[in-house]
């Protein structure tokens, strides 16, 4: 089938959203389909060379992720399926209005809500009651990441109103290339590492990822400050990295905490086999799986997380890790405490991690129940 992946980001941009869908579309290119990804252009991209086409298309207006692109009035006109990706504001109202006009096959795979701050908040809330509802109604199928968040989230009264319309596949993890290793002695060199249990966070620094909890780890790691066998190493980017490094300053974290910027994604899985424990420390439903747990988890690291529909379905209660209440600084505090104490409970946490993504989350698996709902549509 011709099929069309319209998604707010796309790598090499650092998301989550964009992450599925590159997935999503690699697994359906590799079983057969017609793929193209429709995308905003915000900078330049090198020569890309996939199984699958991608048009980076110039926003008429852009803000943050958000970009208006009616030029996917006509783009999209000829495909058997188009596949969007929401929250993509500027781009999902095209849709409907192109839907309005040509009866499409519309999957929407529903990611999050979004939540915002200050004016930001008033649009969300805007958009969520008065223009969300349409897209919904034009979608033929609409996959949500867990039925845990979508009983939690802006879907509910729709899914006990059409159940029948609702597909929960979650997101994947590469379990080849994220698995347990032996710690890399050259970057644990390089950041003076030596002897140090390691508590990594792994996440964009931007304001789009707000809710990410970089602030409340913080405060949690200063609570931990009399202890000094452990260091907390932050892998992201972003305009908001020089407030968490002016917060970490001021409260004298330096050598606590290191801020190691972009890290290329051959490199990533490296980190993650340096950590005793990975954090999730996100204050509010704008996170709706995690996909970084999943990350650590196949690399075999228990994951502290705040205990957030749909994240918590990932993890499960005391199983791959430990959840805590969303915000709760001396909470997080102590469960990090205790796990950096309790290696043994550590390492049977990864073990179990691992083999509930080897179970149920490598992308293999996903894409051939993507493949199906995809199918059924015809």
């Amino acid at each position: 089938m011709k099929i069309a992946e319209v998604t707010p980001t796309f790598p090499p941009y650092k998301g989550g959203i964009g992450n599925v869908s590159y997935y999503n579309t690699w697994s359906l290119a590799t079983l057969g389909h017609e793929v193209t990804v429709f995308t905003p252009r915000y900078k330049r991209v090198e020569r890309e060379e996939y199984p699958f086409q991608i048009q980076r298309l110039h926003p008429w207006f852009k803000y943050g992720n958000a970009g208006i692109l009616p030029q996917l009035l006509w783009k999209l006109w000829s495909y058997d399926v188009i596949h969007l990706h929401y929250p993509f504001f500027g781009g999902a109202e095209i849709i409907y209005f192109l839907d309005k006009i040509k009866d499409l096959k519309l999957l929407v795979t529903y990611h999050m809500d979004v939540v915002g701050v200050g004016f930001m908040a008033k649009f969300f809330n805007w958009h969520t009651h008065n223009v969300l509802p349409r897209i919904l109604d034009r979608a033929d199928k609409i996959i949500v990441t867990s039925y845990d968040y979508a009983r939690k989230s802006n879907l509910k009264e729709r899914l006990l109103a059409e159940p029948d319309k609702f597909i929960d596949i979650p997101c994947g993890v590469n379990h080849l290339l994220f698995k347990p290793r032996y710690k890399d002695k050259s970057i644990i060199g390089q950041y003076d590492l030596y002897n140090k249990k390691i508590i990594l966070f792994v996440g964009a620094l931007d304001k789009a990822h707000y809710f990410k909890g970089i602030n409340v780890l913080i405060q949690a790691v200063n609570k931990l400050s009399g202890s000094d066998d452990f260091r907390v190493l932050i892998v992201g980017d972003g305009e908001l990295r020089e407030t968490y490094q002016g917060m970490v300053s001021n409260l004298g974290l330096n050598r606590k905490i290191i801020f190691l910027g972009f890290v290329a994604d051959n490199l990533l899985p490296k980190f993650y086999n340096l950590a005793d424990i990975f954090v999730l420390p996100s204050i509010d439903k704008s996170e709706a799986f995690g996909v970084v747990s999943l990350e650590a988890m196949a690399s075999g690291v228990p994951v502290v997380s705040s205990d957030l529909a749909g994240v918590r379905s990932v993890i499960g209660k005391r199983e791959a890790g430990v959840l805590v209440k969303p915000g709760d600084v001396d909470k997080l505090a102590n469960t990090l405490k205790y796990l950096l104490d309790n290696p043994t409970e550590c390492q049977q946490m990864g073990k179990i991690g691992r083999e509930k993504v080897l179970k149920e989350y490598t992308w293999d698996k996903i894409g051939y129940r993507l493949d199906g709902v995809i199918n059924s549509m015809k």
